[in-house]
């Protein structure tokens, strides 16, 4: 027998043949929709030819082998993985992918992570609405624009191409979905770093560290993996404003650690600490009464703050502004900025305060107008304002005086006196008092004549007078006494001592009547008067001097007689 005959495996039967295949069957995976391996035969025009078995090739790009710039790293006879599109084309070649495998490989590995919870790795390489697209090792990811980093990122550029881990947040292989955040990596990463930076950091540390923020109410400042906050209180001792008056964004600054929280991980920092306390001495340094030049840095409604060394201001109250203006703004007296000249008047080192006066380096007005215009002066102003208890009068200076009912007119009520007066009259007055530290100017009207009560001051009790009737009244008599024509009143039982006479009616305007004076009150400047009491007097006087009616005279004939001798002398 020869050999070919002899050796089956050189002329191979049909049941030689079926097994053979049978055998190649069972080692190739031929499906399509899987990944299968093959090898590379021929590397050609940027393309690489596969055989992926039974004689079956297709032709695949290098640049799926690599990433862009990179190597493909493929050799004839190597093996490789590769995704089973169809069996056959048109030309009689597989349609292969290294793409799809990869990506088929990436999704099994990508699902152990995600329900492991693990870190994968891939790089950011395009933008999309909303976000941006990752390569994980062939799986295309989501990621949003919210998830890049733990703060707002404007330029991604540096970012993009790079290695770089992340964190799965959601898969759906059936929509081929899958999103990733950068951020939860980072805010781990950083968690794990603060913890142990806050653990170190000790208060009183002074630090370096760069700002990375600014807001209204301060700085946060990285020291290194963990932010601390650098309020706008603790940046100078002087007072800013707004944190952008010192600090930039990326400036590098030196800070003291003020207080760390362990439990929140919160460090407040502070920049003014590391410089002297200005506050140290300010008593010694600002006496009571010190009169100083310093500058308004801040004007609110009660008031001016007025910088007199950096880091030490006092507060100009608005009371203490003008002497003169009482209910104006601030802001209408002094300007931020301006130079003033103000006086100390009361320092508190403990709450750090410090009371200061404006009005107080200036004169006086009502010191000033004592000295200008003494007790007794004559003024002129006026009206400015007509109230229930008086006038207030304009005067020079700036200041006003008041002058009160009780001083408007000798005779008349203050109420009815004062319905002659009107807002914007201009009127004289006498000035009757001045009180500086109270800051009031008492005038008086009534006083520019002279008091009437001064022409009855020679008429005692019991002295007879002749009055002049001015108004009759029902129950009453209105009369004048003395040369001023000082102002009385006769009540209707004082007109008579004899009751049917006592009628106000029996009188007429300028009559005149003689009275006898009851009384004199000068703290009241009253007089009081009585026809009464004369008619009285004069029986009492007539009995005394001409007789008794016990005698059997009558009261007539005592008077009779009375009368007779008077006019006979």
């Amino acid at each position: 027998m020869s050999q070919t005959a002899a050796d089956p495996g050189l002329n191979p039967s049909t049941d030689d043949f079926e097994a053979l295949l049978m055998e190649s069957l069972e080692t190739t995976n031929m499906t399509e929709g899987y990944v299968v391996k093959g090898t590379v035969t021929a590397i050609e025009n940027d393309m690489a030819i596969v055989d992926v078995g039974l004689k079956t090739e297709g032709r695949v790009p290098l640049k799926e082998f690599a990433a862009p710039g990179q190597d493909h790293g493929l050799t004839v006879g190597g093996e490789v993985e590769v995704y089973l599109e169809r069996v056959e084309n048109a030309l009689g070649e597989a349609v292969l992918s290294r793409d799809k495998a990869r990506r088929e490989e990436a999704w099994e590995l990508l699902e152990k992570a995600f329900e492991a919870n693990e870190r994968v790795e891939g790089h950011i390489f395009g933008r999309v609405k909303g976000g941006f697209t990752v390569d994980l090792g062939g799986a295309v990811a989501f990621l949003p624009g919210s998830q890049v980093d733990i703060r707002p990122v404007r330029d991604i550029t540096p970012l993009l191409n790079v290695p770089q881990p992340f964190q799965v947040l959601k898969m759906d292989r059936r929509r081929g979905n899958i999103v990733v955040s950068r951020r939860a990596v980072l805010e781990e990463t950083r968690a794990e770093q603060r913890a142990e930076l806050v653990e170190n950091l000790k208060e009183g540390q002074v630090l370096e560290g760069v700002v990375k923020n600014i807001t209204d109410y301060g700085a946060f400042v990285d020291l290194g993996g963990v932010d601390g906050l650098l309020h706008v209180t603790d940046i100078a001792w002087r007072r800013v404003n707004h944190p952008t008056d010192v600090l930039s964004i990326g400036q590098t600054v030196n800070v003291q650690v003020i207080k760390v929280n362990q439990e929140t991980q919160r460090i407040s920092l502070g920049m003014k600490q590391l410089e002297a306390d200005p506050w140290e001495g300010v008593e010694a340094k600002y006496p009571v009464d010190l009169k100083i030049k310093g500058r308004v840095t801040n004007i609110t409604d009660y008031g001016a703050f007025v910088e007199l060394e950096p880091g030490v201001e006092g507060l100009v109250h608005v009371s203490e502004m003008s002497w003169t203006k009482k209910n104006v703004h601030p802001g209408k007296i002094v300007s931020t900025s301006q130079e003033v000249e103000v006086m100390v008047l009361e320092v508190d080192p403990v709450k750090r305060r410090i009371s200061l006066g404006l009005k107080q380096c200036l004169d006086n007005p009502w010191s000033s107008f004592m000295v200008n215009f003494p007790q007794g002066t004559e003024v002129e102003g006026e009206i400015k304002n007509i109230t229930e208890f008086g006038l207030f009068i304009g005067l020079d200076g700036d200041v006003d005086g008041m002058v009160h009912l009780s001083d408007l007119d000798w005779n008349r009520s203050g109420e009815d006196a004062i319905a002659d007066y009107n807002k914007g009259d201009v009127v004289k007055a006498v000035v009757l008092d001045v009180d500086p530290e109270k800051e009031r100017i008492s005038l008086g009207i009534k006083q520019l004549g002279g008091d009437p009560f001064e022409s009855v001051g020679d008429i005692r009790r019991n002295d007879i007078v002749t009055v002049t009737v001015t108004n009759v009244e029902e129950n009453g008599l209105e009369v004048s006494v003395g040369d001023e024509e000082f102002s009385s009143y006769i009540r209707r039982s004082e007109l008579s001592r004899d009751r049917s006479e006592q009628r106000p009616e029996r009188y007429n305007v300028g009559d005149k009547i003689d009275a006898r004076v009851t009384q004199i009150d000068k703290g009241s400047r009253r007089i009081s008067l009585s026809i009464k009491a004369k008619e009285i007097a004069e029986e009492k006087e007539a009995v005394e001097q001409y007789g008794s009616t016990d005698s059997g005279a009558s009261l007539g004939d005592i008077l009779g007689a009375a009368l007779k001798n008077k006019d006979g002398e």
